[in-house]
């Protein structure tokens, strides 16, 4: 088993992703902004908290040397799925906004990956999981900079799946569709509607019927975590319940 960093672990799918990882025996190090206190669920998941701006790339490598100090080990799996959303017209979506999206969701994960790579380097190999979106290979309107951001992600995860290989680390990304999280509440504030309603539009334009609970993206992001599939290497799981193409 291995010492796994989950970051946004204060939402919803985070979360989820802490939990099932440390069912399944990995020691996970959970984290979030310093504004959004992961104590609790470290606690209860006998795991390490480590608050950090991930947009910040400086605060990311002292966070991950207090995890890597505290435990005694090296980071063995990444799961790289803090965001920043912001819904808004392009012509008039703020430039410090976009470039805050940029920042926390596609600057956040190279900041990440990068800081955990020596670690896994010197362990042998490891595997990261970038947490990308449905919107990341078709594009939204009014969520330009999420969108962006998100593609920037698949990108990064072909690339890094390649290049990294060679060490003995594995790059994938997940992309799903909308999940019944707090994130909703963005959708449904910029809708205009209840959370209630923007569930019900959504679920309607699934072939599945509904949308997925965390639960089940953490499912398959352990899936892409999992050690024993060596050869999964720069590819992009589409868990969308029928909603686009399998290729991004």
């Amino acid at each position: 088993m291995a010492l796994a960093l989950i970051t946004g672990a204060g939402g919803g799918l985070g979360a989820a992703v802490a939990r099932r990882l440390a069912a399944q025996g990995h020691h996970v190090a959970l984290n979030d902004r310093p504004d959004r206190p992961v104590g609790e669920l470290a606690a209860e998941l006998d795991g390490v908290a480590a608050p950090a701006d991930v947009s910040d790339p400086d605060a990311v490598r002292d966070m991950v040397e207090h995890i890597e100090r505290r435990t005694g080990d090296h980071i063995g799996i990444l799961v790289a799925n803090a965001a920043h959303t912001t819904l808004a017209p392009f012509a008039e979506h703020d430039l410090d906004d976009w470039w805050r999206v940029v920042d926390v969701s596609l600057g956040g994960t190279f900041a990440c990956a990068q800081a955990v790579l020596p670690g896994m380097v010197e362990r042998g190999g490891g595997r990261m999981v970038l947490v990308s979106s449905e919107w990341g290979v078709t594009g939204r309107p009014d969520a330009t900079a999420h969108s962006a951001a998100k593609a920037g992600i698949i990108a990064l995860a072909k690339s890094l799946g390649r290049e990294l290989a060679p060490l003995g680390i594995a790059v994938n990304a997940i992309a799903p569709s909308i999940i019944g999280t707090g994130l909703m509440e963005v959708d449904a504030a910029a809708a205009g509607v209840t959370c209630e309603e923007i569930r019900a539009r959504y679920a309607a334009r699934v072939p599945l019927g509904r949308i997925a609970a965390p639960e089940e993206i953490a499912a398959a992001i352990a899936f892409l975590a999992d050690d024993r599939l060596p050869a999964l290497v720069g590819q992009i799981l589409h868990v969308n319940g029928g909603t686009t193409r399998t290729r991004a």
